[in-house]
């Protein structure tokens, strides 16, 4: 992104997590640690199943005495449906903000314009009483502006910026290796570190249990991981769901999102991913390749 480029994502949804046991509500519920998330600093963080497999992810804001999730928009339902399902007898109110508030995302020189601080992933600041935080995913991704939104407009204006496409992120995202859209086809169908929560920054080993910790560090401490997602691009031919990637006939991966952005759960060792990243695979009736990200 220029510095003076802005994306507007209304595909954004926000979960307002309130009350006096908010914070120890979350954390023994997700998979990253509450204790660092403050007015300076927004984690990215996720929700398992019991077995360790991936169900939602999210960025947590400390949002004045309460948190705020950050979610992709059409699922924050369910989201705040498994939190209710938790609740139990916590004194947490679940408040759905997606129609107050509203994403946008602007670039990390940009965000250095506005606070020259450190730009350390997941750094955030107040600007104007407006929430910006740098994707502690990865900071190509640039930072995102929580903003209601009565005053997007304004705020635009404001600092200077021209709304562009938002098919650029989501495709630097993709380039990047990270899936943004259509993240309910995961759901319940992998285990959460082979979605990459261990590279994005969303588990934090060290932290006491939450829903599905022990599968979640068995595979890690054990080096049982033996797939991740990772992006495919088409040579010929329409990616389509669940079809099967093959390497010299032998089964690397399998399709778990079509589009507009398609990623399979792709082997990375028996074979090894060096030998079939970025060259011409079958898939069902099309050929793909995988793209191998610099992070892996």
């Amino acid at each position: 992104m220029e510095i003076n480029e802005v994306i507007i994502l209304n595909d954004r949804g926000f979960i307002q997590v309130d009350g006096p046991d908010a914070k120890d509500f979350l954390q023994n519920i997700v998979t990253n640690d509450l204790d660092k998330v403050a007015d300076d600093l927004t984690i990215f963080s996720s929700i398992l199943t019991p077995q360790g497999k991936y169900l939602f992810d999210f960025f947590i804001l400390k949002f004045k005495n309460s948190y705020i999730l950050e979610c992709e928009k059409n699922i924050a339902e369910e989201i705040k449906k498994i939190l209710t399902f938790y609740k139990l007898r916590s004194k947490v109110q679940l408040i759905d903000q997606s129609e107050k508030y509203m994403c946008a995302v602007i670039s990390l020189e940009k965000f250095k314009q506005l606070n020259n601080s450190n730009l350390s992933e997941g750094k955030t600041i107040n600007y104007e009483n407006d929430l910006i935080y740098i994707d502690p995913r990865n900071q190509k991704l640039g930072a995102k502006i929580i903003v209601k939104k009565e005053n997007v407009n304004l705020k635009i204006k404001k600092l200077n910026l021209n709304v562009i496409d938002k098919k650029k992120y989501y495709m630097e995202s993709f380039m990047l290796g990270i899936p943004q859209i259509n993240l309910n086809k995961l759901n319940s169908k992998i285990f959460g570190i082979e979605n990459n929560l261990d590279k994005l920054n969303a588990i934090d080993f060290k932290k006491g249990c939450y829903i599905g910790q022990e599968n979640t560090s068995r595979i890690k401490l054990r080096n049982k991981l033996r797939r991740r997602i990772l992006p495919i691009q088409s040579i010929s031919g329409k990616i389509i769901d669940n079809e099967i990637i093959k390497y010299k006939d032998i089964e690397v991966g399998k399709v778990m999102i079509d589009e507009p952005y398609s990623f399979a759960l792709v082997k990375i060792i028996d074979p090894d991913l060096k030998e079939f990243s970025d060259i011409e695979l079958l898939c069902g009736s099309s050929k793909i390749k995988i793209l191998k990200p610099e992070w892996i």
